[in-house]
């Protein structure tokens, strides 16, 4: 993650920040996330009944997807000099347009949509993430994701 002076931080608005390694979603993986979240459809865990369907094998849960964007993104994006931290502050959109099916390679574009000085040393940055499938053409999902970064410690 690149840091930037404060006052830089609009001319960032509007830009993509970049674009994230491949990351391949496995057996294992969709069945780990299964198991974590006891989201056992036969479309995610048996390999045999998923063949049936029309994707032809089992696919990641949307919500897993979802959950491997603050992985794909963790080295994208900015924060202003001397931030402390920055939080996950929720979503105002996700929309899951296409499956991964097993054994698919994801990354994720990112995009900074808005950044918002909340107050003292407190920054609300927007991303457009893309999630990507590699070789094909519809994303994964396309979400709007907010962050805060705190620069300074509440008195």
């Amino acid at each position: 993650m690149q840091t930037v002076p404060v006052d830089q931080i609009p001319s960032y608005v509007g830009k993509e920040l970049g674009v994230s390694d491949w990351l391949t979603v496995d057996q294992d993986r969709i069945n780990a996330f299964a198991d974590a979240t006891l989201d056992h459809q036969f479309i995610h865990v048996d390999p045999e009944a998923a063949k049936l369907t029309p994707w032809g094998t089992t696919i990641a849960h949307g919500f897993l997807t979802l959950s491997l964007i603050p992985h794909l993104t963790s080295e994208i994006g900015i924060k202003p000099e001397g931030t402390l931290m920055v939080i996950n502050y929720g979503s105002d959109k996700v929309r899951f347009l296409e499956p991964v099916r097993v054994g698919s390679r994801v990354r994720a574009r990112v995009v900074l949509a808005d950044a918002t000085e909340k107050g003292p040393g407190r920054f609300l940055f927007k991303t457009q993430i893309t999630v990507e499938i590699q070789e094909n053409e519809k994303p994964a999902l396309v979400a709007e994701t907010l962050m805060l970064s705190i620069t300074e410690v509440p008195t």
